[in-house]
């Protein structure tokens, strides 16, 4: 661990579970890095991801953005490509982009959406798609004939959620330079759908741990009710 990390945890107690405006409070205190960290949230829930009864996954628009400017791969094809150009997607395709993205590992974007008739299509790059979390999916609102929407709700700041295989919940929802009271209304408006998003499948204690941390940084415990 670095110079920095250590002056950084020195600030955080350990055994202590922090009010997120107070942790938000910490973070602005701590020494800064050369970039402009994201703030992180990792959300331990009492569910088995196993169970197809108990996933939690859905997506939120974040009233501050995310910080980063998400780049946005359409796969479509006559009006609905023309629609997806003129609504601000960077990228719109079909079948020709298969082998672009099979054969030469284009991945230049951050989101695919897809209209329902392109999924055929689609589909084909699952096994590559797949892990890295881009397969769109009617969940997330990216397999839509509403193209332009998704798109507005994608550059204006929509973050996906989703259980891993440990049960946890990691995602950024901004950067240290929003400020505490911005990074606040995005960790409320998150954990609101998640708490939201509890399956009734769901026994006993459904938020076991809540934590916060910068790219670079220690974790913070959150008291979170």
């Amino acid at each position: 661990m670095g110079k920095r990390y250590q002056e950084r945890a020195k600030l955080v107690d350990s055994k202590k579970e922090y009010e997120i405006a107070e942790a938000l409070e910490l973070i602005e205190k701590m020494p800064k890095t050369k970039f402009d960290e994201t703030v992180e949230l990792h959300v331990k829930l009492g569910v088995d991801s196993k169970h197809a009864d108990q996933q939690v996954r859905g997506t939120v628009v974040l009233p501050n953005g995310t910080g980063k400017t998400q780049k946005v791969l359409v796969f479509a094809k006559g009006p609905k490509a023309e629609e997806a150009e003129k609504a601000g997607a960077d990228f719109v395709g079909a079948e020709e982009l298969i082998p672009k993205i099979q054969n030469d590992n284009w991945f230049e974007y951050d989101v695919i959406v897809a209209t329902p008739d392109m999924m055929g299509v689609v589909g084909r790059l699952g096994k590559v798609l797949g892990p890295k979390g881009l397969m769109p999916n009617p969940k997330s609102g990216t397999v839509t004939m509403d193209v332009t929407k998704a798109i507005n709700e994608i550059k204006s700041g929509k973050v996906e959620y989703r259980l891993d295989k440990t049960n946890i919940i990691h995602l950024g929802f901004g950067k240290v330079s929003f400020g505490a009271k911005k990074l606040e209304e995005n960790y409320n408006t998150i954990m609101e759908a998640i708490i939201k998003a509890k399956p009734a499948a769901a026994k006993g204690q459904y938020i076991k741990g809540v934590s916060i941390a910068t790219t670079m940084g220690p974790g913070i415990s959150i008291n979170q009710k």
